[in-house]
C-alpha cells in the first residue's frame, strides 16, 4: 500500500525546505550556536508546548499568533529566554524584524540558561551569516544542541502504491530537563505532504503522547519543550495512514535518542507495561518506572534489583497486586504471579541483561488488556557534574 525509505538529509528531506547552522559566539570555540528552518512557499504549522507554567518567552510569542502561517523559524541555543517577562517577547519582535523579506511571520525558538535575556546584538548579526539557499541539515541539528552528545535527525520518503510520494524529516535536541508535558527538548519537522492544519495538529497531538511525551531522563519538564510541525504542501499528495506512521517512527525515534543521550547515561531501557486495568493505568505505571530515582541508580549499578521495580509499580497509584504481577528482564523472568524463584543462577542471568547499553524490563499486571511504552535511562554521577555547574 505504501512503503517509508529512510533519507540521510533530515529537516531538509522534505521539497522546498532549507537548514543550516552558523556560529554567531553563544557557544565558545566558535561552535555552531545558531540555526535556521526556511521553506520558499508558506507552512500551515502544528505546535505542541510545554504545560510548565513558566512558559518560556518564544512559546509565549507563538501562541499571541493564533493560527497562522509562516515560513521561518530562527532557533538559538545557550539562552533559553525563560522567565525574562514581557522584555523577553519584545526581544523576539526585535530580532525578527531584522530578517530578510522574503521572510514570512517568523517565530524563534530558544534552548539553554533560564533568567537571562538574549544576546540580541549577537543573535542578530548572526542572523545575518544565514544562507536561505543552503540545505545542511546536519549543521542546523548541531548548532540547536546544548548538553547533547550528539546530533538527533530522521527523516523518511513516503512512497504511495499509485507512484507519488511525499517527505517528511526532522531535526531535535534534548538530553536533560527531559520529561515532556506538552507535549530541555526541542523538535522541528517539515513535511511537504497537503495535509489540513487541523488534521496536522490532531495527528501531531496523538503521536506525541506515544512518543516525546513517553519519554524521561530526570523527570523534570523544562519551560522551552516544543514541538513545531510545518508544511508546505509541495508534494501536493498525502495519505493520512502512511503520514502518521512515518511521523510516530520519526518521533519515536528521536524520543529514544533523547534519552539514549540523557546527561551521562550509559543505558536505554524500555518499560513495557501489560495487563493492566486500561492503556492509562499502564501509562501511570510505566512512567513512574521511568521517573524512578531508586530505579535509575540501580540501572547505572547494573543491579537487577526487581524489588525496586514491584516497589514502582506498587506505588504508581494504579490497580496492582503482587499475586497478579510478572517482571521480566528481556526474557527473562524474575518474578512470576508471587513465585519467588530469584536464585544465584537467575540473577546471573538478570546481571548480563543490564550490562546492555540498551534492554526491556516488562511488566505485565495480569488485571486486564491496557498497555503502554515508556523511555528512561539510568541516572549516574556524571548528571550531578553536569548539572551542577550548567551555567558555566
Amino acid at each position: 500500500m505504501y512503503k517509508l525509505i529512510e533519507l540521510e538529509s533530515g529537516v531538509c528531506a522534505a521539497d522546498g525546505f532549507f537548514a543550516d547552522g552558523v556560529s554567531a559566539g553563544l557557544k565558545p570555540d566558535g561552535a555552531k550556536d545558531m540555526a535556521f528552518v526556511y521553506s520558499e512557499s508558506f507552512c500551515q504549522i502544528a505546535t505542541t508546548f510545554t504545560t510548565n507554567k513558566m512558559a518560556a518567552a518564544p512559546i509565549k510569542h507563538c501562541k499571541a499568533k493564533g493560527e497562522f502561517e509562516t515560513n521561518f523559524i530562527l532557533i538559538n541555543s545557550k539562552n533559553a529566554n525563560a522567565m525574562t517577562g514581557e522584555a523577553g517577547v519584545a526581544d523576539i519582535d526585535e530580532i525578527l524584524a531584522t530578517l530578510p523579506d522574503c521572510v514570512h511571520n517568523p517565530l524563534m525558538s530558544s534552548t539553554g540558561v533560564i533568567g537571562v535575556r538574549l544576546p540580541k546584538e549577537k543573535i542578530i548579526k548572526g542572523a545575518k551569516l544565514f544562507d536561505l539557499t543552503k540545505r545542511q541539515p546536519h549543521a542546523a541539528a548541531q548548532a540547536i544542541m546544548t548538553t547533547d552528545s550528539f546530533s538527533k535527525e530522521k527523516a523518511y520518503r513516503v512512497e504511495l502504491a499509485d507512484g507519488t510520494h511525499f517527505h517528511i524529516g526532522a531535526m531535535a535536541k534534548g538530553a536533560g530537563m527531559i520529561n515532556p508535558a506538552m507535549a530541555t527538548m526541542l523538535c522541528f519537522i517539515t513535511t511537504d505532504a497537503q495535509v489540513s492544519v487541523q488534521e496536522m495538529q490532531e495527528i501531531l497531538n496523538e503521536k506525541v503522547e506515544v512518543t516525546f511525551n513517553a519519554a524521561s531522563v530526570d523527570g523534570d519538564t523544562s519551560t522551552n519543550d516544543t514541538v513545531m510541525l510545518l508544511s508546505n504542501a509541495k508534494s501536493g499528495v498525502y495519505h493520512k495512514e502512511a503520514f502518521g506512521e512515518a511521523l510516530e517512527k520519526i518521533m519515536r525515534f528521536l524520543a529514544r535518542e533523547m534519552v539514549r543521550d540523557g546527561e551521562g547515561a550509559t543505558k536505554l531501557v524500555t518499560y513495557k507495561v501489560t495487563g493492566a486495568k486500561d492503556d492509562k493505568e499502564a501509562e501511570i505505571v510505566a512512567k513512574a518506572l521511568s521517573n524512578s530515582l531508586l530505579v535509575k541508580t540501580a540501572l547505572y549499578g547494573e543491579d537487577p534489583n526487581w524489588g525496586r521495580i514491584a516497589s514502582t509499580v506498587g506505588a504508581s497509584g494504579a490497580e496492582a497486586a503482587e499475586e497478579l504481577l510478572t517482571i521480566s528482564f528481556d526474557d527473562v523472568c524474575v518474578y512470576k504471579r508471587g513465585a519467588l524463584f530469584f536464585d544465584a543462577a537467575m540473577e546471573a542471568k538478570a546481571a548480563a541483561v543490564m550490562k546492555k547499553d540498551s534492554f526491556t524490563i516488562s511488566c505485565d499486571l495480569g488485571i486486564g488488556e491496557g498497555s503502554f511504552e515508556a523511555y528512561g535511562c539510568d541516572l549516574g554521577y556524571k548528571y550531578v557534574e553536569i548539572n551542577a555547574d550548567y551555567r558555566t
